[in-house]
């Protein structure tokens, strides 16, 4: 009843029956039989829908579940029928044997009956058909197998329990101490704060003072390119052509002290002119020398 409900079309879908044709008119009859005694049993109506192909078939197939299921449930029904049947004359069977020996449940005294209840009561507890002690003894043994794994099973529990407890423990513990460091860290927050407004601001000024620099250095390089530096005259270079011009001093020296010697000269001054005149050669001589060494160095540093 609640399958054909559930798959009932909603009243926006619900319409006249259309056309049966390309359908499986069989099949739409078998539906409508079993919608109606579905819905007839609550005393209910069968709403009105069209029946579509993908709705027939969707509504047989929960017809044919319904129906075997109904068989099934027909067929266990009759099975328990029998049993009770048979059950009932049995009964009848054993209170006309009890009757004939005297041990009815009326001649017996009370106390045997309630004894007797009390074994039948066990022996349904224990799931046993008769009252053998050879039966009670097998369920009783299955009843202490089944108790010591019952209790090796809570043995093993308890100590999961425990091991459980110790790591809550545990795990609480470490709670606390992250409690306690988000707390410090919280505490913490605002001097941090503070040295990290410092070195923003210190950032700020390192930026200033780099755009600064690289001014200054796009300023320096133009000026050097201006006079006509290249990057080949490097310290080395400087310190060579320092060396070359302290020998060319050294040699020029001793010239340049004749020619100081010239100023006590005889009072014959055509030697003297003659004498100023080849020293001046010789100091030029040298001048020009130690510029064609300086030419020299910076043409092979380049």
């Amino acid at each position: 009843m609640s399958s054909a409900a559930d798959v009932s079309p909603s009243n926006s879908d619900t319409g006249s029956i259309g056309s049966t044709s390309g359908y499986d008119t069989a099949r739409i009859e078998q539906v409508k039989a079993w919608l109606s005694s579905q819905f007839n049993a609550v005393g209910r109506q069968v709403p009105d829908f069209q029946y579509t192909p993908s709705n027939v078939a969707h509504l047989h197939n929960i017809v044919l579940l319904s129906q075997a299921r109904t068989r099934a449930s027909s067929i266990v029904a009759d099975d328990l029928r029998i049993k009770a049947a048979e059950y009932r004359s049995q009964a009848v069977r054993v209170r006309e044997i009890l009757d004939s020996v005297g041990l009815s449940q009326e001649r017996l005294p009370p106390l045997a009956v309630g004894s007797i209840q009390v074994i039948a009561t066990v022996a349904n507890l224990l799931s046993i058909r008769d009252t053998e002690l050879s039966s009670f003894m097998v369920a009783m043994g299955d009843l202490m197998l089944r108790k010591e794994d019952v209790k090796e099973k809570r043995t093993k529990l308890i100590k999961e329990s425990k091991k459980l407890l110790e790591y809550t423990r545990k795990a609480i513990a470490k709670l606390n101490d992250l409690k306690k460091t988000l707390l410090k860290f919280e505490n913490e927050v605002p001097a941090h704060e503070a040295h990290m407004n410092q070195w923003e601001s210190n950032l700020i000024t390192m930026d200033s003072k780099e755009r600064q620099y690289v001014l200054q250095h796009s300023n320096y390089k133009a000026l050097l390119n201006h006079v006509g530096y290249v990057p080949d005259i490097n310290h080395g270079v400087l310190i060579k052509l320092a060396e070359h011009r302290k020998d060319l001093e050294k040699k020029t020296k001793p010239i340049m002290d004749t020619l100081r010697s010239y100023q006590d000269l005889p009072p014959d001054k055509a030697l003297a002119a003659l004498a100023i005149e080849d020293k001046k050669r010789q100091y030029a001589a040298a001048e020009n020398y130690l510029e064609d060494v300086l030419h020299s160095a910076l043409t092979t540093q380049k």
